[in-house]
């Protein structure tokens, strides 16, 4: 292995429960729920989905909405959650174990270059990695394989040389699509999404520490 490629939104940061959330507060003060199934189509990437959440409110309430309205307010609350929270549990020491094994890292993220660099600049983790590849450096994002082969050819791996961690059905597809192995890590709002593809499914990065993974591979 040469190289390990990491999502970003639900995998390094919780960003999707909170955004999630936040969806499902606007919805109920409509009287109307926004069920999991339906926001998961679009976890992780929008290419294969046309779900979008205000149209799929006024389909509900069966009238207009205000958008903007409705877009900042929830926009700031999520924002305010989203300050709070942690690196998930066993990411920085995946990092830490994948420089002493000399190997690359990258990541590859259906959200936009601000976002990502953003946040992992806030967190004190930009420089970890070799290559960050976002929406705006492919034209369709995941389930689409090619953040995935984009960010392998910027840290110089072919594929099969590529570990990616994912947490959503759509970034299990993009990666599979792009041949290479892939580490399913649910988290509360994917845990019921189909990771049948994945070849690997952990509960989390600390219970799975590099070292053993690599050697779980060997075999």
């Amino acid at each position: 292995m040469q190289a390990l490629i990491f999502d970003f939104d639900g995998l390094i940061l919780d960003t999707e429960s909170p955004d999630y959330h936040s969806w499902q507060e606007v919805y109920r003060s409509y009287g109307v729920e926004l069920p999991l199934e339906k926001w998961t189509e679009i976890v992780g990437g929008t290419a294969e989905s046309d779900f979008e959440p205000h149209d799929y409110l006024e389909s509900l309430v069966d009238t207009t909405v205000d958008r903007e309205k409705i877009w900042v307010a929830r926009r700031k609350s999520y924002l305010d959650v989203l300050e709070s929270q942690p690196v998930l549990p066993g990411v920085e020491t995946y990092f830490q174990a994948a420089k002493q094994a000399g190997l690359k890292l990258a990541v590859a993220s259906s959200s936009p270059e601000n976002w990502v660099t953003g946040h992992l600049t806030r967190l004190g983790l930009v420089e970890q990695f070799d290559a960050i590849i976002t929406a705006e450096d492919v034209e369709k994002t995941k389930p689409d394989p090619a953040l995935f082969l984009l960010a392998a050819q910027k840290v110089d791996a072919s594929p099969n040389q590529v570990i990616v961690f994912e947490d959503s059905h759509n970034g299990v597809l993009a990666a599979k699509r792009a041949g290479m192995f892939v580490v399913a890590v649910p988290n509360s709002v994917t845990m019921h999404s189909d990771f049948s593809q994945a070849d690997m499914v952990v509960n989390s990065l600390a219970d799975l520490p590099l070292p053993t993974l690599l050697s779980q591979m060997e075999q």
